[in-house]
């Protein structure tokens, strides 16, 4: 009975030393696993060595959460004075164009621990009714932020509206100045893309692209039709260059964004003297959306609109060819003014 009793004893104890020893790897593998993934923390990654550029731990925070609730306006205005927040007007502007991948790039910049993005389109310079409301209605549409971020934001109407390069230079002549551009034809089949579609939704029939893009009186390519104006970029930055020097203009290729984004990131990062903070940590592809998301931290990832990347309709190919002959004047000269060659058709 004895020798049951100490033999039941010893296993009891060989079953408990087991869990013991089990659980004490468990936590030194924990341990090595968190270890390992250390480099990859979004906050040591962003923020880098300690330095006079270095945007602190509380921005991020405050940007990713309390930043929210002051944008819904759930904020006192003691609470908005003790963390030192302001609604400060843009120092860069994504300014077109449409179609182009605007609202991607403002999203990535958002990456960047240094800026703040306007989350809604302001149509503040291209609106009249809301130019008139003047320049302190404008910043108080602004986000909140801190004294060193600074705020961006995008309305893709400014590049294409005559009035808009002279009101941004009376606001600030040394703004920056953010154009995002994509193939001419394919952009211009993307903004009827997205026009067709609205008119779908509301039962709503409509031309065909090939219709609207060439004149069935002259079979030339109709330059009326808004999709064809608006791609036809030098025209439009010529505009601009009577009021700022191309030197405050950055020209971003959206083709690339799409497919290859962090290089496109880092020249913008660089155009708008910030330190370099977005890596490739903070972008992520997507293979069911087929697109690149966004990795803020560990546990916050964002994806854009799931109306990014409609289908483009098939368009007869004897009219992308003359469009492309068509654009291809333009895109020469618009290579030169910027110095940017894209390699167009």
């Amino acid at each position: 009975m004895l020798f049951k009793q100490q033999a039941l004893l010893r296993q009891k104890l060989f079953v408990l030393g087991s869990l013991a020893i089990g659980s004490l790897l468990y936590l030194v593998a924990r341990v090595g696993s968190l270890d390992r993934l250390q480099p990859l923390c979004p906050i040591d990654g962003r923020f880098g060595p300690r330095g006079q550029d270095e945007i602190p731990l509380r921005a991020l925070q405050f940007k990713r959460g309390l930043l929210h609730e002051f944008r819904k306006g759930n904020a006192t205005k003691e609470q908005i004075r003790l963390h030192n927040l302001v609604q400060q007007l843009p120092k860069a502007i994504i300014i077109g164009v449409r179609k182009g991948g605007t609202r991607a790039l403002l999203e990535m910049l958002n990456l960047h621990p240094a800026v703040v993005k306007a989350s809604q389109e302001i149509h503040f310079f291209d609106n009249d009714e809301n130019y008139a409301k003047g320049i302190e209605w404008y910043r108080k549409k602004m986000p909140f932020s801190y004294p060193h971020q600074i705020t961006i934001e995008k309305s893709p109407a400014y590049f294409i509206t005559e009035e808009v390069p002279e009101r941004i230079y009376k606001m600030n002549s040394s703004i920056k100045l953010l154009i995002i551009v994509r193939e001419p034809t394919t952009r211009a089949i993307s903004d009827y893309t997205q026009v067709l579609e609205g008119k779908e939704r509301k039962n709503k029939t409509y031309y065909k692209f090939e219709k609207l893009a060439i004149d069935p009186n002259t079979c030339e390519v109709n330059t009326k039709y808004k999709a064809v104006r608006t791609s036809i970029y030098t025209k439009h930055l010529e505009r601009w260059l009577k009021y700022f020097p191309i030197e405050q203009f950055h020209i971003v290729d959206g083709d690339r964004l799409i497919t290859e984004p962090l290089p496109e990131l880092q020249l913008v990062e660089k155009f708008l003297n910030l330190p370099p903070r977005i890596s490739q940590y903070n972008l992520y592809f997507n293979a069911t959306r087929g697109f690149y998301c966004l990795r803020f931290n560990i546990v916050f990832n964002k994806c854009l609109a799931g109306s990014k990347g409609r289908i483009h309709p098939e368009v007869d190919s004897s009219v992308i060819t003359k469009l492309r002959k068509f654009f291809h004047p333009f895109n020469q000269k618009f290579y030169q003014i910027t110095g940017r060659t894209f390699n167009w058709p």
